[in-house]
């Protein structure tokens, strides 16, 4: 009788659990209901946690779960609650590299510990291993990228194209002997080893990788973490482990293709090619040692432009996030809104380090979500606007991408800046952006350079806007 009232009870809780995960991800669609999407989704994995404690095979350690929640928990709080808008990203591949460790250490322990069990169990406990450490070396390297911790494109002392094969060679080899062996000794050696190969291979895929296709590859690794959460949730056979990590696995795939296509690159081409080489594949004039002509403006200019404009497009990029800008940003658009200035933020997909870095970074400093304007839905008014205020942007402004079949970004949609009366771009220098190519926007004739830091420049503009 107790038993089956602890079934009912688990039953139950994992369909509430299951319910909320659903409905917190149609939640987090909208930045107007994102964050009681938050708030559901963390109910709802308490909740699936609460419930598999009941479990039977759980037995009697408690103690060892409850100390492994709150040392997880205080690791994963301390740096959440610091981190900076502009590490987010790294923030991200952080912690989807834990889950995919977790998921990978599980599957491990869980095929160690059995004696007798089916091929499909022993499937999922291959895949979930294989991939869950793919995912975990692999977000390690896409943090230790974003966090400059190694060069944006890693030359390595041996041949990568061989080891690489090698490992995921080694990698197949071993999982297919896995699902062949009885359950034995052997076996589970062999998986150790397949796992290890899998440890390998992660760290090798990524590390060529530039950091212009950084979003795509996050956005990747996060499905492939779900995927090896769902799959380990097949082994131990809890339901919402495998609805939570197949809701994970196919966002992802689907944030991935969008990324992907924003960038006018195949998922593989960004596994196995690369992106940008140097910014010496760049357009006419890169890299000759031509010094090309580019139009500085003073702040007080500037202001000038924007207060009399009727339409102002502003386009955010990590520039913006480097800065702390945000707010700053912010309050300039409210003084242009009291003059009657139409003030709207071009979003691309791409702009910044991680996919809705730039929504989450203007949301912060309360930008109405009406005014920010994907892409597809801006593009066409660039041409009617008379002044566009670029933060920091570089690779999604530049007309090469869309004019010069000889540039690695051709092809990549772009923001249509250059067909606005004017631009005024904020910059530090004449950098190139992630992909490591000269922007043609920054000498276009009707571009006009403010150098130094965005929030100081954009303070200054403030205040020359207030006096005029």
């Amino acid at each position: 009788m107790i038993d089956n009232w602890r079934d009912a009870f688990i039953d139950l809780g994992y369909l509430i659990s299951v319910v909320m995960l659903i409905v917190s991800l149609n939640r987090l669609s909208s930045p107007a209901t994102a964050r009681v999407g938050n708030y559901l989704a963390m109910g709802g994995i308490v909740l699936g946690t609460i419930v598999t404690l009941f479990l039977e095979r759980i037995d009697s350690n408690y103690l060892w779960i409850l100390l492994a929640i709150v040392i997880g928990g205080a690791i994963g709080y301390v740096p959440a609650m610091r981190v900076q808008m502009t590490a987010m990203p790294q923030m991200v591949a952080a912690f989807n590299g834990f889950g995919g460790l977790a998921a990978a250490f599980i599957a491990v322990a869980e095929f160690l510990g059995i004696v007798d069990v089916g091929r499909g169990v022993v499937l999922a406990i291959v895949l979930g291993g294989i991939i869950g450490a793919i995912s975990a070396t692999g977000s390690a390297v896409a943090y230790a990228k974003l966090q400059g911790l190694i060069p944006s494109r890693s030359e390595l002392p041996f041949n990568r194209q061989l080891v690489t094969a090698v490992s995921i060679g080694g990698m197949v080899l071993l999982g297919l002997i896995v699902l062949l062996l009885d359950v034995n000794t052997a076996s589970k050696t062999l998986l150790v080893l397949t796992v290890l190969f899998a440890l390998v291979a992660g760290v090798l895929l990524v590390l060529p990788i530039g950091g212009a296709d950084m979003p795509v590859v996050i956005a990747l690794l996060n499905s492939l973490t779900g995927v090896s959460a769902a799959l380990t949730g097949f082994a131990l056979n809890i339901q919402v482990l495998v609805v939570a990590g197949a809701l994970v696995g196919a966002s992802g795939v689907f944030l991935s293709m969008i990324m992907a296509r924003a960038m006018n690159r195949s998922i593989a081409s960004v596994i196995f090619g690369s992106f940008g080489a140097s910014p010496t594949s760049s357009t006419t004039g890169a890299g000759t040692g031509e010094e090309r002509p580019t139009r500085e403006v003073s702040p007080e200019d500037a202001a000038v432009s924007l207060a009399y404009a009727q339409r102002v497009i502003v386009v955010p990029g990590y520039g913006l996030a480097v800065a702390q800008a945000q707010h700053a940003v912010q309050e300039l658009a409210s003084e242009l809104q009291k003059r009657g200035v139409d003030v709207r933020y071009a979003i691309h997909p791409v702009a910044g380090r991680m996919p809705g870095h730039m929504n989450v970074l203007l949301a912060e400093a309360n930008v109405p979500y009406d005014d920010l304007y994907e892409m597809d839905r801006i593009n066409d008014d660039f041409a009617k606007t008379d002044v566009v205020l670029v933060i920091g942007a570089n690779d999604v402004t530049n007309p090469a991408a869309r004019d010069d079949p000889s540039s690695p970004i051709y092809g990549m949609p772009i923001l249509k800046v250059d067909e606005a009366t004017s631009a005024i771009v904020l910059k530090r220098g004449m950098s190139s952006g992630f992909a490591g190519v000269e922007n043609e926007l920054f000498h276009n004739p009707k571009t006009s350079m403010l150098f130094g830091d965005a929030k100081a420049s954009l303070g200054k503009l403030i205040t020359e806007v207030k006096a005029v």
